[in-house]
């Protein structure tokens, strides 16, 4: 990996597809498709970005935006910006540093990252690369509750606040993905996570064989029960889409829900996660936080998020690529980017603070194209 920086030039990066680009350029072909591909034909993947197009965005003139602040507080956070780093796997394939280069770079970008339990550097590693970086875990429970216990107590005693738990993969198994291309791949290791019959250096090229007899699955409702039980940190649950399930998450006391479509690598034909979003909002109304991730390419993506009611918006790909790019510093300027064109959109939309930011701010093309939306709904 070249350590010339790919943003020499500000002008050369002004959107996340430069990134995207070099990226492509720089990553063994297996590994680049391994962070890329959808599942089945790639609708939801597709739709995630183009839903974000569909919606038009109703600026307010007149207002002094002379100085813009695009700080937040998620999860009890202070966040410089409401953008964060979503859970994804095997930082390494794209940087030697893996996932402690991903840390540092949302430490400097004073942003929060989900660290992976599929991560390539152990908690502990991750913790110490960025000591004042905000950290939350993504966990994946083990059949076995006590392999479960010892990551939540490893989780808290590095300084994690929060767990995530994906909730849309009742199945492990991708679809329409040829083995091959992890196959080829170097092998990296995956020190978060005990494999019954494996191996200690189990790699991650291997894992998906052991996956079946070591992660519980499916998880169910009971489980994040335990999960409350069994932790005083925060909960999130990503991977809700339906309000039923949003009403219920927060019955059994979560402190957040992010929806997704799991980047569009699970079941194929959900809903755009932005297009769910509103629904959840709803049925939450302000009982825990409400996050989205899924298609974000743009400071104006995180715009219309916010306005539909998420308090953070989270993006993976992207910080892949940054990742690959120059490693905790292409992160670090995936993150600004995204910030400099937040605070931008913010100003020309009239709105100084992100509390200003509100549900009138924005309307589906629908009203325009067929007159069935008011200005200021949230469908």
């Amino acid at each position: 990996m070249s350590s010339v920086s790919c943003c020499a030039s500000r002008a050369a990066f002004s959107r996340l597809e430069d990134f995207k680009s070099l990226a492509q350029k720089r990553l063994p072909s297996d590994v680049w498709e391994y962070y890329s591909f959808p599942s089945c034909s790639g609708f939801t993947l597709q739709e995630n970005q183009r839903a974000f197009q569909r919606y038009r965005l109703l600026p307010r003139v007149l207002r002094d935006v002379s100085s813009v602040d695009t700080a937040a507080t998620v999860l009890g956070s202070q966040l410089d910006m409401p953008v964060a780093i979503s859970p994804t796997a095997h930082h390494s394939l794209a940087h030697p540093d893996g996932e402690k280069a991903t840390a540092k770079g949302a430490a400097s970008a004073h942003t929060a990252f989900v660290v992976s339990s599929f991560a390539n550097y152990s908690l502990e590693d991750i913790a110490q690369s960025a000591p004042q970086g905000v950290r939350w875990f993504y966990l994946i429970p083990q059949n076995d509750p006590a392999r479960t216990k010892e990551l939540l107590r490893r989780a808290e005693s590095a300084g994690y606040t929060a767990i995530w738990l994906t909730v849309d993969q009742p199945r492990f198994g991708f679809q329409n993905r040829p083995e091959s291309r992890m196959e080829s791949a170097e092998g990296t290791r995956l020190p978060n996570l005990t494999f019954d019959n494996a191996p200690s250096d189990v790699r991650s090229s291997e894992f998906s064989a052991y996956l079946s007899d070591s992660l519980k699955q499916p998880i169910t409702w009971d489980d994040v029960v335990w999960l409350r039980k069994n932790t005083q940190l925060k909960i999130v649950l990503k991977g809700i889409l339906s309000a039923e399930d949003a009403k219920e998450a927060v019955k059994v006391g979560v402190d957040g829900i992010c929806v997704s479509n799991h980047g569009g690598r699970q079941l194929d034909g959900v809903p755009a996660s932005i297009d769910a979003l509103p629904d959840v909002v709803r049925a939450v109304d302000g009982k825990a936080e409400v996050y989205v991730d899924g298609g974000v390419r743009s400071g104006t993506d995180v715009l219309k998020a916010l306005a539909l009611g998420a308090r953070c918006v989270f993006v993976g790909r992207p910080v892949l690529w940054g990742l690959a790019c120059d490693g905790a510093e292409g992160v670090r300027q995936v993150l600004q980017l995204l910030k400099e064109q937040l605070n931008l959109a913010m100003a020309q939309a009239g709105c100084s603070r992100v509390s200003d930011i509100k549900p009138s701010l924005i309307v589906h093309e629908s009203y325009y194209l067929h007159g069935r939306h008011c200005p200021g709904s949230l469908s």
